[in-house]
């Protein structure tokens, strides 16, 4: 897998927008979670990325960025203030979105859009073992494709089932891993 951040980054400096200006030098990793759990090389080593893998990368760690400079500590960019940091992370989930769009990837669109979906509730309730059992089952879903259990364990985590959680890194894993 190539540095996805530094592929971000690139991303962001050609389009010569103000997030150019936020963005950080050092190394951009994205391990999440106690596990290490990495949606970005999640999503990408499954049988349904591998004919557009850097791009799958570059879209689900811009989407990845976003949510972080959202509800967390963003690893590409630096940005002090927080109305500017949202609207840089909504920018990021749009680049996200619009490479996948260019390679025609409308499923993997529609797992990140889930993912937004999923991590804005939990964040909301302060859940980040949902948000982090959103990323697992999303990236998993990016790189396999999902099914009825995927569809099932997600509807679990909009209706605030308690057991989503688990239900999301069961399948997450059991597809994936």
């Amino acid at each position: 897998m190539t540095d996805v951040g530094a592929r971000l980054r690139a991303a962001i400096g050609v389009s010569r927008s103000p997030l150019a200006d936020a963005l950080s030098a050092g190394p951009a990793t994205y391990a999440m979670g106690e596990v290490g759990l990495d949606p970005v090389a999640l999503a990408a080593r499954g049988p349904r990325s591998s004919a557009h893998r850097a791009d799958i990368e570059l879209a689900v760690t811009a989407v990845l960025e976003g949510c972080l400079l959202h509800y967390g500590q963003p690893r590409a960019l630096k940005i002090d203030d927080r109305d500017l940091a949202l609207l840089a992370g909504d920018r990021l989930y749009a680049l996200g979105l619009e490479c996948l769009a260019a390679i025609g990837e409308l499923d993997a669109i529609a797992e990140l859009a889930d993912i937004i979906a999923l991590s804005a509730q939990a964040h909301a309730s302060g859940d980040e073992a949902l948000a982090l059992a959103a990323w697992h089952a999303g990236a998993a879903a990016i790189g396999w494709g999902a099914d009825a259990q995927a569809a099932a364990a997600k509807a679990r985590a909009r209706a605030g089932d308690p057991g989503a959680v688990e239900a999301l890194h069961a399948w997450g894993s059991r597809t994936a891993d």
